[in-house]
């Protein structure tokens, strides 16, 4: 299978999860860079008022789909932080460093989420 096709195949998956939300989409940018490279940036609003957004690098290495780099934001209608995973390096001493996990008063470790449990941890999170 080509990159562009594992590319296209992982956006069509997590474009019918985000359709499957009780959510708008406030911005949607799929951003193919190369045969084997693309960026994603969705901004989900709940009916809520709660906030999803996402960004994401990936690469298609070996037939595999390798996140570079991620940030799952969730927060609630007032902008308060429900929880955002992210790899960016400024918790050192986590175990799972970089990969980490920002609660309201605490950040924890974890390992990189599937992006469709994230869609799911946001729906499940919303009153």
């Amino acid at each position: 299978m080509l990159p562009h096709d594992s590319l296209e195949r992982y956006f069509a998956e997590i474009e019918a999860a985000v359709a499957q939300l009780p959510a708008y989409t406030e911005n949607y940018v799929e951003e193919i860079l190369a045969a084997d490279r693309a960026n994603l940036r969705i901004r989900l609003r709940f009916e809520s008022g709660y906030l999803l957004e996402i960004n994401e690098a990936v690469i298609v290495e070996s037939g595999l789909l390798k996140t570079l780099g991620y940030r799952y934001h969730f927060q609630n209608a007032g902008s308060g932080l429900m929880f955002r995973y992210d790899n960016t390096p400024h918790f050192p001493d986590l175990p799972s460093f970089p990969h980490h996990k920002h609660l309201r008063d605490a950040v924890i470790a974890t390992s990189k989420p599937d992006l469709l449990d994230v869609l799911q941890e946001a729906k499940d999170n919303n009153p």
